[in-house]
């Protein structure tokens, strides 16, 4: 029997029934929520390890509830992942832009959603890296409590931004390939692009400063601290 919590979130009653049925099946403990309003409250409660959440939904939407969720210290360490018809690229680069772990597109077989829902769970759970602290000149990261501390402003920043951020400072200098960042962040059982990576790294440079994230191109990123 599964130890994980999800919470899957949709506006149709079939849909949450179904995934619902599947999840339960595999052993997770599922709780279930109409629209992001009535998610956000069921998630304070129940802190899911695992979000799965609808785009288009009434009241608030996904994207809306993502953002939300992310800026709740509560909710933090929830994975996030969108289960849309949505497909579109801009659709995809809006999710992760919310804070977004994945983004799964409907149609998808009960089989292959347990698949996906299993990889984002187990790196969600990796063993973190031994040094727990990261001090720079301007910049501190505290690994166990998801802080990143910057010019003396303590903030919280969405959980892949910060995994991300954490590989890039773990070797001040060392250029960071595309494969290795998606293997060590997103995980090899996880399907996502380069662009998500250009996303991350972009909302990165929004809230820490351009100067830390140096692109190589055709090659990766790396963290430089003058």
């Amino acid at each position: 029997m599964s130890s994980h919590t999800i919470l899957v979130v949709d506006d149709e009653p079939d849909i949450l029934e179904l995934v619902q049925y599947n999840l339960e099946k595999e052993g997770f403990a599922v709780y279930t929520a109409g629209n992001g309003r009535e998610a956000i409250e069921i998630a304070e409660r129940a802190r899911p390890d695992l979000i799965l959440l609808d785009v288009m939904m009434p009241e608030m939407d996904g994207m809306e509830t993502c953002i939300e969720m992310r800026g709740n210290p509560k909710l933090q360490n929830a994975v996030v992942a969108f289960l849309t018809a949505r497909g579109e690229d801009y659709s995809q680069i809006a999710g992760f832009d919310a804070g977004a772990d994945d983004y799964i597109t409907k149609p998808i077989k009960p089989r292959v959603l347990l698949s996906r829902i299993k990889a984002l769970l187990r790196r969600s759970t990796k063993t973190e890296t031994p040094n727990k602290v990261f001090q720079g000149k301007n910049i501190q990261i505290d690994r166990e409590r998801y802080i990143v501390v910057h010019k003396g402003e303590e903030m919280t920043i969405p959980k892949k931004e910060f995994e991300l951020l954490c590989l890039l400072v773990s070797q001040p200098g060392k250029v960071f390939t595309r494969s290795t960042i998606l293997s060590e962040v997103w995980g090899s059982d996880v399907v996502v692009g380069d662009r998500t990576i250009d996303v991350h790294i972009r909302k990165l440079r929004e809230k820490l400063g351009d100067h830390y994230f140096r692109t190589i191109k055709g090659v990766g990123y790396k963290f430089e601290e003058s």
